[in-house]
């Protein structure tokens, strides 16, 4: 089948965005269970970015390799190119998972998943300034309002949230990290058009892993204790970013940015699920659950009318 009609069939759209958002709701919990294999202190940034930078650094080459097995170049790329790849590359994964790993430090998975959930507003603000055919309106406003209330909400402690029940590095963090992707989503998809999008991932994803290991050992972190276990972790880590952005980059690619980033509500609602399962985390406590709901009914308010 063409590619075109592939990734615009809606039914493969749903399939494809499900098996994104499943893998990239599992990096939550397993960012926790990686700090923990590999001893990784709370206050030790060089190496938890020298823990992200080899696993996109890693699933960059993965999707290269794959790339060669199937007897296609890899070095087919203009100066134009090589820019635009490195400056997604930069913004998509350096800059994003600089906040993301650090935050991911400072709160649970549980809440990092449902306030990554707000990088659905993000693209949707940034499409009504973009694209002339996907303006604001009541409907995406009144959305947005609920979406960012359930942010609100699973960030309310046993104090005040003036006393602290917000963490800019922690909760602060992860919504910068939505917004970095916000930004990236539809760089990726204007440069992607005249490109192929499994290579531009492969680039961006070794590049940006690159810089990110390259800034951890200058801030002298060091990964050690390299286990049987914690190996594949890393691999699964790797794997799951380079399947999730080679996917969701074609998507990108074939269909709109306001129709694709609806489905990212699915990313909190996995990484919820997996964050309780594996981490034992409380996913029955009333805000969190209520969180969960608004996030999720504010997505459907602001899409419920066909795109």
């Amino acid at each position: 089948m063409d590619k075109t009609k592939f990734f615009t069939n809606r039914i493969n759209i749903i399939v494809i965005a499900i098996i994104c958002t499943f893998l990239w709701g599992s990096a939550f919990p397993a960012i926790k269970v990686g700090y923990e294999l590999f001893d990784i202190a709370s206050n030790d940034v060089g190496t938890k970015l020298i823990f992200a930078g080899y696993r996109f650094f890693l699933a960059g080459v993965f999707i290269l390799i794959i790339k060669l097995a199937m007897k296609e170049s890899i070095f087919n790329l203009k100066l134009k190119d090589i820019k635009e790849i490195t400056i997604l590359g930069l913004g998509q994964t350096t800059l994003q998972y600089i906040f993301f790993y650090l935050g991911m430090t400072y709160t649970t998975g549980v809440r990092g998943s449902i306030i990554n959930g707000t990088g659905t507003f993000f693209s949707i603000i940034l499409a009504h300034f973009i694209y002339k055919n996907d303006r604001l309106n009541f409907n995406k406003v009144i959305g947005c309002v609920v979406g960012f209330l359930g942010v609100i909400i699973v960030n309310l402690g046993t104090s005040s949230v003036l006393e602290g029940g917000i963490s800019f590095r922690g909760e602060g963090f992860i919504m910068l990290a939505a917004f970095m992707l916000s930004i990236s989503s539809i760089y990726s998809k204007k440069i992607s058009q005249n490109k192929d999008a499994y290579l531009l991932t492969a680039y961006q994803l070794s590049i940006g892993g690159l810089v990110l290991t390259i800034i951890g050992y200058v801030l002298e972190g060091s990964l050690r204790n390299f286990t049987f276990t914690s190996t594949s972790l890393l691999i699964y880590m790797a794997l799951l970013s380079s399947v999730a952005f080679a996917l969701w980059s074609q998507l990108l690619k074939y269909n709109k940015v306001g129709v694709i980033s609806v489905f990212n509500f699915l990313i909190p609602v996995f990484g919820t699920i997996l964050s309780a399962i594996v981490l034992k985390e409380n996913i029955f406590d009333i805000k969190i659950l209520i969180a969960l709901l608004l996030v999720c009914l504010g997505i459907y308010l602001v899409y419920k009318k066909k795109n």
